[in-house]
C-alpha cells in the first residue's frame, strides 16, 4: 500500500483583489494545519474502472481526485499510470469536515497528484503539478507546494513561502455548510464594490500570529465572512461568531490560537 496525509488549511486572512474572467482574484495566507488530514491510500485490488472509495455521496465525475486523475493522464500519457490503477483502487480516510473553509476535496486531489507522481515515475516538477492542479481548483497549488506557510495571489495559482512559527490552532465547524460558488457570488453581487486594495497593504509581510492579535476582526481578516453571514444568516448565531474567533475561507468553520 502506498499512504499520503492530506492536511487541512486556514485562511489567516483573505482579501478580494478584483474579478476577471467570471473569477475573482485575491491575495491571502494560507496556514496548513498539522492536526487535521484526510489520508489517501492505494491499495492492490483488481479493478475494472478508476476506483474510489470513501467519498460517498459525491458523482465520480465531479471526484476531485478523479479530476485529478483524468487531468494526469491527458497531460502525462502515461502508460504505468492507467496500468497502476487497473491493479490498485484509492482510498479516502476523510477527516475534514466538507464545505467548512478547511480545502479538503482540493488538498486531497493535490496529495493524490503528489503520490501518483512519486508512486507511478511521472517526473512532473512541482510546478507543473500546480499548474494542472490550477485548472481543478484554485487552492490545489497551496497544497501542491505543501507549504506550512505561503501568501496566495491571483486566482490561487502564484504561490509565495512565508516562514513563520506554526500556530497550533483550535477549530470549531458547526453542523453548517458553505458552499463556496454562493458564498463568492453573494460576495459579487453586495461587496465587491466596496473594496478598497490599500486596507491590507503590506499584510504579505506581516507573520500570521501580528496579523490575528493585531487586526483582531475576523469581518476585516476575511472578506468572505460577510458574505457567508449574509448567505447563511444562521452562522451569525453560533457562539463561535462572537467569542472572538476567526473565520476561514468561504467557510463555515472557526479558528484561533490555541491557549
Amino acid at each position: 500500500m502506498y499512504s499520503i496525509k492530506a492536511h487541512a488549511k486556514v485562511n489567516i486572512f483573505l482579501k478580494i483583489t478584483g474579478h476577471r474572467g467570471g473569477y475573482h482574484t485575491l491575495l491571502s495566507r494560507f496556514m496548513r494545519v498539522e492536526a487535521l488530514y484526510d489520508t489517501i491510500t492505494f491499495e492492490p485490488c483488481v479493478c475494472d474502472t478508476f476506483t474510489i472509495e470513501g467519498c460517498e455521496g459525491v458523482p465520480l465525475e465531479s471526484n476531485t481526485i478523479y479530476r485529478a486523475y483524468q487531468s494526469l493522464k491527458s497531460y502525462t500519457q502515461s502508460p504505468a499510470l492507467e496500468r497502476f490503477f487497473t491493479s490498485h483502487k484509492v482510498v479516502v480516510t476523510k477527516r475534514i469536515p466538507s464545505q467548512a473553509g478547511l480545502g479538503g476535496g482540493s488538498s486531497d486531489a493535490a496529495a493524490f497528484m503528489r503520490l501518483c507522481n512519486e508512486v507511478c515515475g511521472l517526473k512532473l516538477d512541482t510546478e507543473t503539478l500546480s499548474e494542472l492542479g490550477s485548472k481543478i481548483g484554485a487552492d490545489l497549488p497551496f497544497f501542491i507546494h505543501n507549504y506550512p506557510s505561503a501568501n496566495v495571489s491571483g486566482f490561487g495559482e502564484i504561490v509565495e513561502p512565508f516562514e513563520e512559527e506554526t500556530l497550533q490552532l483550535e477549530l470549531f465547524t458547526p453542523e453548517i455548510g458553505c458552499d463556496t460558488t454562493e458564498v463568492y457570488k453573494t460576495f459579487k453581487k453586495h461587496l465587491l464594490d466596496d473594496i478598497t486594495l490599500c486596507s491590507f497593504t503590506g499584510w504579505e509581510k506581516l507573520d500570521s500570529r501580528t496579523l490575528l492579535e493585531t487586526i483582531a476582526d475576523p469581518i476585516i481578516l476575511n472578506d468572505l465572512y460577510a458574505a457567508a453571514l449574509l448567505a447563511y444568516p444562521e452562522l451569525g448565531e453560533v457562539p463561535q461568531a462572537k467569542e472572538g474567533w476567526f473565520f476561514s475561507g468561504s467557510g463555515s468553520t472557526f479558528f484561533r490560537i490555541k491557549a
